[in-house]
């Protein structure tokens, strides 16, 4: 009976503590990124690039964003910004209009990112040398272009920009904030110090118009559309860039439906996106030693870190107890080894979170860690048929909180 229980927990142990040396892995990685030369700019013409920005019911931000991107100077590019219209109401139109702005109206009986994306590519004059792919809520920081431009001409066909923070009015902000800043420096920082591509957003990345109309229009994703583009880039082996320095600001959720909403959706392509490729990455590593589409998808199959870290917490804590309370036996390894797996998951995370990000916001935020951690696995809960229709996560920051924007 024993054994019934032993074996499983073990097992569990040993996915628990590969996704730690992943996770510490790449953070320490991190540390020893390099962005590599800038070009001779005097070398190259101003490309001609598209800025698109898909705003579904997003009145509350896409004036800002547009606004902003309108008055974003490039040196190494010649700008149009191009905002998709679907269900905007008819004043934020007009008012686009009258920023300069291209309008693409749209409107579908189902409405994803992908086909307000197909439409606007095929509006697009075929001359144009790049796509840079916003969200709504987005806004560019001095040089965002410019150096996605260098990092384009350092032979990237594609790369993925700095999202960071616009906001940190609440703790659920700044938990959000921290997620994504580990992110950066794992699945992109670190990637790239090894070789590896580094990761999509879904938003702040460029790409090269021709190869991005040929993608966008063989995807279909309802939900998770970054996934289904990396899984096509890396199974043709185009490595995928980062620009650490090209930096744009991204609206954090701050209320706990919509970190349930999100997160709901991002697992929900995570599994979907592993049960269609799992078999293909290992036939692709064999055969042609694709590490890069292996790795991608057995990032597929890492749990959230904040799963990661309360669930190891918690079987620490529980077999701890049992050990103090007389229930020797097996109790005292396994209270060391998930002590030991929860361990190496902080260090990872330690590491990976930026140093400007260490302050009193942070560490009053960590009091709602508890409440991250049930919401993740409430979302997780959720999934199913998350992925089989849009879930859209409203932007808007209130006007009272923004006084704390970074």
């Amino acid at each position: 009976m024993l054994y019934l229980i032993l074996v499983p927990a073990l097992l569990l142990a040993a996915y628990f503590a590969a996704s730690a040396l992943y996770f510490f892995l790449f953070s320490v990685a991190s540390h020893f990124y390099r962005e590599g030369s800038v070009p001779d700019h005097q070398a190259h013409e101003k490309v001609k690039l598209a800025v698109l920005y898909p705003a579904y019911k997003e009145d509350a931000v896409i004036l800002e964003s547009a606004a902003s991107a309108q008055k974003h100077l490039s040196r190494l590019a010649h700008m149009d910004v191009h905002v998709i219209a679907d269900s905007l109401q008819p004043s934020t139109i007009e008012k686009l209009k009258q920023l300069g702005v291209q309008v693409v109206e749209v409107s579908f009986e189902k409405s994803t990112k992908v086909k307000s994306l197909q439409r606007a590519v095929a509006s697009l004059s075929p001359n144009t040398d790049m796509v840079v792919v916003m969200d709504a809520d987005n806004l560019m920081q001095e040089g965002f272009i410019d150096r996605l431009v260098e990092r384009m001409q350092q032979g990237f066909r594609i790369v993925q920009g700095h999202r960071t923070f616009k906001n940190l009015n609440t703790h659920m902000a700044v938990l959000d904030s921290i997620s994504e800043e580990v992110n950066n420096s794992l699945f992109r920082l670190g990637h790239r110090t090894l070789g590896l591509s580094a990761s999509l957003i879904g938003s702040g990345f460029a790409c090269e118009y021709r190869l991005f109309r040929e993608l966008i229009d063989s995807a279909g994703a309802v939900g998770g559309f970054d996934k289904e583009l990396e899984v096509m880039l890396l199974e043709r082996r185009i490595p995928i860039g980062y620009g650490k320095q090209a930096v744009v600001l991204d609206e954090k959720v701050q209320r706990s439906d919509v970190f349930v909403n999100q997160r709901r959706r991002w697992l929900a392509a995570q599994f979907v996106y592993l049960a269609k490729n799992l078999g293909k990455a290992f036939r692709k590593l064999l055969r042609e030693g694709n590490i890069d589409l292996f790795d991608k998808v057995m990032q597929f199959l890492l749990p959230p870190r904040i799963i990661a870290l309360g669930l190891t917490a918690l079987l620490f804590a529980l077999h701890t107890i049992f050990f103090l309370a007389g229930y020797a036996g097996w109790n005292a390894f396994l209270a060391a080894l998930w002590g030991g797996i929860f361990l190496l998951n902080s260090l990872a995370v330690a590491m990976a979170i930026p140093r400007k990000m260490y302050n009193q916001s942070m560490i009053r935020a960590l009091a709602s860690l508890p409440a991250g951690f049930l919401l993740t696995i409430k979302a997780l809960l959720r999934t199913k048929g998350a992925n089989k229709r849009f879930i859209h996560t409203r932007h808007g920051v209130d006007e009272g909180e923004k006084k704390n924007r970074n």
